[in-house]
């Protein structure tokens, strides 16, 4: 059996609910979103749907457990126990913001409105809570462990990332760095460079590849370039660095490359101010990374146990 003192069920904010907050006023935010063209009745029904799903998900959860709800919003100073279990109320996005805070305590996914979210990382739907709440309780439940990426700087701080870490500039500006893979180093300057773990290698980097089929094909390369595609599990990941510039300075030979098993890529910066690492999209929560700043990124030695079936 699976010890589990608490549920912390966290959610996020509807489209309705961050419009209210930036418009001050239900009124206010309707006359904006139809300005723009959009219908305000989807706004609410997506609001009702969230609500519904979110009751149906609380009363489902046995009278035995304690229930915390925390907000998307606030996961980076909400801290976790080892013996709380983790229901998430989708979207897949808020499976990747909740995953980096957690220490392997088992997430329960819900899909709160399948005709609206594909729900990738959401196998449940809310009518299945109590018995995956029961099944995890029991131990009787199958979960993936995902693979997570992690960067560790110089400093001593450290960043998790569920689907990709971006290491560059935060403006339109020039990376300058020094990349170290194994034997190999090389000066560039770029866009940044991306990291993707087996999860994220359908994602941003996906579309680093895209491009590099599309480029193959403007040229008349008929040798297919197939991007790469991991099992969640896979010990990888995968770098590209984006927009390679070779000059005098930097050269673009070392632009891709397979991070695997304990090995890890180390980069220097060179960048005077304005350069930044973070994670998954949240360009809000990042690490600076100005000259002197050295990262080393690895497969991190935690993984997110998400739970796939009962």
């Amino acid at each position: 059996m699976t010890t589990v003192e608490k549920a912390v069920v966290v959610t996020r904010p509807t489209r309705l609910q961050e419009s209210v907050k930036r418009y001050n006023t239900k009124a206010q935010a309707k006359f904006y979103v139809e300005k723009r063209g959009q219908s305000f009745q989807d706004y609410e029904l997506e609001e009702d749907i969230y609500e519904h799903s979110r009751d149906h998900v609380l009363k489902a959860i046995p009278r035995d457990l304690k229930i915390q709800i925390v907000d998307r919003n606030f996961l980076p100073n909400y801290l976790f126990s080892p013996k709380d279990l983790i229901i998430c109320l989708g979207q897949d996005g808020l499976v990747v913001n909740t995953a980096k805070y957690l220490e392997g305590q088992p997430v329960i996914a819900i899909n709160p409105d399948p005709d609206r979210f594909d729900g990738v990382l959401l196998p449940f739907l809310p009518d299945q809570t109590e018995a995956a709440v029961q099944a995890v309780m029991n131990g009787k439940f199958q979960a993936r462990n995902l693979t997570m990426a992690r960067v560790d700087m110089n400093d001593g701080q450290k960043l998790y990332a569920f689907n990709d870490l971006f290491i560059g500039p935060r403006s339109h500006i020039t990376a300058r760095y020094t990349i170290h893979d194994g034997e190999r180093s090389e000066r560039q300057m770029s866009s940044g460079i991306l990291v993707a773990t087996p999860a994220g290698s359908t994602g941003w980097i996906s579309s680093l590849f895209n491009q590099t089929r599309g480029i193959a094909r403007f040229q008349g390369d008929g040798s297919p370039l197939a991007g790469m595609r991991l099992e969640w599990e896979d010990q990888k990941l995968v770098y590209m660095v984006r927009e390679p510039f070779a000059s005098k300075w930097s050269k673009t030979e070392m632009v891709a490359g397979v991070i695997e098993g304990t090995n890890s890529i180390s980069v220097e910066s060179h960048m005077s101010e304005s350069g930044v690492i973070f994670s998954d999209g949240m360009e809000s929560d990042f690490i600076q990374f100005n000259t002197g700043s050295v990262a080393r990124i690895g497969i991190a030695e935690k993984s997110t146990t998400l739970v796939v079936k009962f």
